[in-house]
């Protein structure tokens, strides 16, 4: 590679990494709706962040530099991807991110606030299938494709993307607490357990105990009221709720495809699409970063523009062709 080829190659690089930015201040403008939103939460979250850093709280500033990150991947998908997020779609994945990292994480909404995890997961399991959803039903729309699917197979695309997204959380939250000793799994008490492993004759009968009060380990009380249990009833409670926001985008997705959009839904309002030309900020950006090299004094000296007819290169000298004459 010569020199002059390498100059090019950093030269086209800076200006991709330019127009990018460029393309995601115009897409974070776009909506006025979710740019409020979004300016709005990242100022909490900033606000949050110097916070915790001044208490010292390094894993909650790392939440809150997290969280600052995920704020930003709605619009980067938009221009990396060049697909149209619903402003009710996004929207809903700011508070969603801002609900679970920041007030769940950092402010311990988890712990403080009833249900808050159940809420999260039932949202999660709504997003997830607008997610597969709107993946299949761009390829189905996509003209060099071939295959046409239909409303209940794209329904149920979207439950299945829904649910194992769920289990692949879950399976997350349970390495987690046993590799690293963590708690995503929440525990519950509970005040009977039902169980084969106090069966003295190894018959695989149930045994039962009824009415627990109080638990005893290493001769001193947990004082919960109750008996431990180690998540499995967090867990499954997770994946249920995440079944029913799968099921209710999965429903609405379903009649929205089989009247191809015509007929409004809830799920309308969380169906992305692909940009139009005048809403593809990447590629305006782009073209209008070569415009203003092709014009500049440095492209005409390295001759960037193209030569016009009638032009001479190294060796041959083009004219344009004379008009015909015509018949006498």
């Amino acid at each position: 590679m010569t020199k002059n080829e390498r100059e090019q190659k950093k030269r086209l690089k800076k200006r991709e990494k330019r127009s990018f930015r460029q393309a995601m201040a115009m897409e974070l403008r776009e909506h006025r709706s979710s740019f409020i939103v979004f300016t709005v939460l990242r100022a909490l979250v900033i606000v949050t962040l110097v916070r915790q850093i001044m208490l010292a709280s390094y894993e909650s500033a790392f939440f809150c530099g997290l969280a600052l990150l995920l704020l930003y991947v709605p619009s980067w998908i938009q221009v990396k991807l060049r697909i149209e997020l619903p402003p009710a779609l996004e929207i809903t994945i700011l508070c969603f991110i801002f609900a679970a990292e920041i007030l769940g994480e950092v402010n311990a909404f988890y712990v403080v606030v009833p249900n808050w995890d159940t809420m999260l997961h039932t949202i999660n399991g709504f997003l997830a299938a607008a997610v597969g959803f709107s993946m299949v039903m761009l390829l189905n729309d996509d003209e060099r494709l071939t295959f046409n699917l239909s409303p209940l197979f794209l329904a149920l695309v979207a439950f299945c993307f829904s649910m194992t997204i769920g289990v692949l959380w879950e399976f997350f939250e349970f390495s987690m607490d046993y590799f690293f000793g963590t708690d995503m799994q929440k525990d519950t008490v509970v005040h009977a357990i039902h169980t084969v492993a106090l069966d003295a004759t190894r018959s695989n009968k149930v045994v039962t105990i009824p009415n627990i009060q109080e638990v005893v380990i290493n001769g001193e009380s947990l004082g919960l009221g109750g008996y431990l249990d180690i998540g499995i009833i967090d867990t499954m409670k997770d994946l249920f709720v995440n079944f029913i926001g799968a099921v209710v985008f999965s429903v609405t997705g379903f009649f929205y495809a089989k009247s191809k959009g015509k007929k409004r839904t809830p799920a309308q309002n969380f169906v992305p699409s692909r940009k139009t030309a005048d809403r593809d900020y990447l590629r305006q950006a782009l073209e209008e970063a070569r415009a203003e090299e092709d014009a500049s004094p440095e492209t005409e000296k390295s001759g960037g523009t193209p030569e016009e007819p009638g032009s001479t290169l190294p060796g041959k000298t083009f004219s344009p062709e004379p008009p015909p004459q015509p018949e006498s």
